[in-house]
């Protein structure tokens, strides 16, 4: 398949001032193009040409000859998502009835899940990504660095944050914990959580 960077599914100001304007336009209009722009040149004359997205996540990862493969194809399947686990008066505790009971099911409520999600988040070093993902059936929260995701671990993630710097550095500066709460309490879009969920529920 060809990498394509998709619009917005809102206009760059519609996250403020929990996540601004110009962030989005770095990390949207910049970064994610970089990362479709240099998969598109990696993947072409190569055995991922044609593959589906997940297959080329999965298949690249660990290849030392394919690290520019996995790296660009892991972050662009990683924010076509992201952009989706966001929308303007998101997060809070208003979450759709299935989700809500699996969560407190598997983490005993939604306060611990939060808790454990944003540990998550600011305890990966550097780059990368937490994560709350299916496996085996269960809910868990992991973390991942760099462009890694549940994928390749033999999990489905339903919600992702970004914690590169590029994600809050603009808006928080080094405060990644403030950018993970304003995340959970403002923007995450729990109804696209409730869809992922629903295809392997």
């Amino acid at each position: 398949m060809t990498l394509t960077l998709p619009n917005l599914p809102y206009s760059h100001d519609a996250l403020a001032p929990h996540m601004s304007k110009e962030t989005l336009e770095y990390h949207h209009d910049k970064h994610h193009q970089a990362y479709v722009t240099n998969g598109n040149n990696a993947i072409k004359g190569t055995e991922f040409e044609g593959k589906s997205l997940e297959d080329i996540v999965r298949s690249s990862y660990g290849k030392s000859a394919s690290v520019g493969v996995f790296n660009n194809a892991g972050q662009h399947y990683n924010h076509l998502h992201f952009w989706n686990w966001m929308k303007p008066n998101g997060g809070g505790d208003k979450l759709p009835g299935r989700l809500e009971k699996k969560i407190i099911e598997d983490f005993g409520s939604l306060e611990k899940f939060k808790a454990d999600f944003a540990a998550a988040g600011a305890g990966q070093f550097g780059s990368g990504w937490a994560w709350l993902q299916v496996k085996n059936g269960k809910l868990e929260v992991s973390k991942t660095p760099n462009a890694e995701n549940p994928l390749i671990h033999n999990a489905t993630p339903i919600l992702g944050c970004d914690v590169w710097e590029h994600s809050y550095y603009i808006d928080y500066r080094n405060r990644r914990p403030d950018y993970l709460k304003a995340f959970l309490d403002h923007l995450v879009n729990w109804d696209y959580v409730d869809q992922l969920y629903a295809k392997v529920a």
